[in-house]
């Protein structure tokens, strides 16, 4: 994967031209004129009205899957779109069954189609009460923003061939508890689909915070440390060995950061060791919790008088969430760096299976083996790199080519550093890194 680029750190990746021109394609225009449309529709509260051609979430969905539609007559047939709907019986905010609906557009993988990964953002709103369903939600950051990335997204690489299937969801139901994205986390579980990365772009809208200071090129990565879905045997291993910073939503945050922090996305991704906010949750928590790496991009810095908030003035201050406080700008540069992320994951072999350091022998070196990926999933690795750092270092600082092997000793104690395994695809791609359990 070579090329000009700003990307630093020992394991980065420079966008090769190819990524570079899919990059250069997404529109800042095009973004705001999606975000202005969806604030159009009054309200997109998931209670309110669904039948309605002007005003509410079914006016809203209509809208989104008719121009999804009109992206994918561009793929040749490899991009179907669907409305994904259930009925959600009475639940916590949600006081009479009420159907939910996806706007989901899949781009079928052209080598490995089972190989999945998916993108979303989330088109129901909110105003300050959360089950106020009739006044004016316009939800231009939270979370318009986050569904213009999503379809800008499906825009431009719906022309392309990505190796992988490649998921572009506007999902309902956040505001009111997370429903749309469980649905969709379940039915790709159903599926037996490998999702192997899920990303929500949820308030992306803004890169002015509540002081008025500008960070227009940071975007937060929220990625949580001790799996959601850990079992007591894994824990138990975690406990004795480490491993805490080094779950697959981690190590997937760290493969954004080696693709997508430089000069082709102008952005600057800064993960944060959490699964979300403080106290606070997203659509990627659905994946988290049956197993899937999964992580949430949110602006740098929020300004919660234009979240959530009825739209009014109050002593002189502007309350809500309206259009004229976002940055459109800034949503394409999260755009970027989504496009970056999932196109590079696409292109690069899945992690390594089977990751082990062996321990049947007391030793200073450091044996390591791991497995071939099975015949189908994805690019065959013209061969594998070690990567180690410090137990107190949050990147990887070293990166060693061992060549097309799946067995290596280091002459470092493992008991100093903590190790991973990445495999090297065509092209030189580099997939996300493996977290080795011990193994007697």
């Amino acid at each position: 994967m070579r090329g000009e680029g700003a990307a630093t750190g020992a394991t980065a990746q420079r966008p090769d031209r190819e990524l570079r021109e899919l990059l250069r394609e997404i529109d800042p225009k095009r973004i705001e004129a999606t975000v202005r449309k969806l604030v159009s529709f009054g309200t997109r509260h998931t209670l309110s009205a669904q039948d309605d051609p002007e005003r509410g979430i079914g006016a809203a969905r209509d809208w989104i899957r008719d121009r999804m539609a009109e992206y994918a007559r561009a793929s040749g047939g490899r991009m179907t779109v669907e409305l994904q709907s259930y009925v959600q019986e009475p639940a916590d905010r949600i006081p009479e069954p009420t159907r939910i609906t996806n706007v989901v557009a899949t781009l079928r993988g052209s080598q490995d189609p089972d190989r999945v990964h998916v993108v979303s953002g989330h088109y129901d709103s909110r105003a300050s009460d959360v089950m106020d369903a009739t006044s004016d939600a316009p939800g231009a950051d939270d979370d318009a923003s986050g569904v213009a990335v999503v379809m800008e997204l499906a825009r431009v690489l719906a022309r392309r061939r990505p190796a992988a299937t490649l998921v572009l969801a506007a999902v309902a139901g956040e505001e009111q508890g997370l429903y749309g994205a469980d649905h969709l986390a379940g039915v790709l579980e159903k599926r037996g689909a490998r999702v192997r990365a899920m990303f929500t772009n949820d308030i992306v809208g803004s890169s002015t915070a509540d002081d008025g200071t500008r960070d227009p090129r940071t975007v937060r990565l929220f990625a949580e440390g001790v799996p959601s879905a850990e079992t007591p045997e894994e824990a138990e291993i975690r406990r004795s060995v480490g491993g805490e910073n080094d779950s697959s939503s981690r190590q997937l945050a760290r493969f954004v950061r080696d693709v997508a922090d430089n000069d082709a996305t102008g952005a600057h991704v800064r993960v944060i060791y959490r699964r979300d906010r403080y106290l606070r949750g997203g659509d990627h928590i659905p994946f988290l919790e049956r197993g899937f790496p999964a992580a949430r991009f949110t602006e740098p810095a929020e300004d919660f008088a234009h979240q959530h908030q009825d739209v009014r003035v109050e002593n002189g201050k502007r309350y809500g969430d309206l259009p004229e406080f976002c940055d459109f700008t800034y949503i394409a540069r999260v755009a970027r760096v989504n496009a970056a992320a999932l196109w590079s994951l696409a292109r690069a072999p899945e992690a390594p299976r089977g990751a082990k350091i062996l321990t049947s022998a007391l030793t200073n070196d450091t044996e390591l083996v791991w497995e071939r990926p099975e015949p189908g999933h994805g690019p065959r690795p013209a061969g594998y790199e070690l990567v180690w750092r410090e137990t107190t270092a949050p990147e990887w600082t070293h990166v060693r080519d061992v060549g097309d092997t799946t067995r290596h000793t280091v002459d470092l104690s493992k008991d100093n550093v903590f190790f991973g395994v990445r495999a090297v695809g065509p092209g030189g791609y580099r997939g996300p890194v493996s977290f080795p359990a011990p193994q007697r």
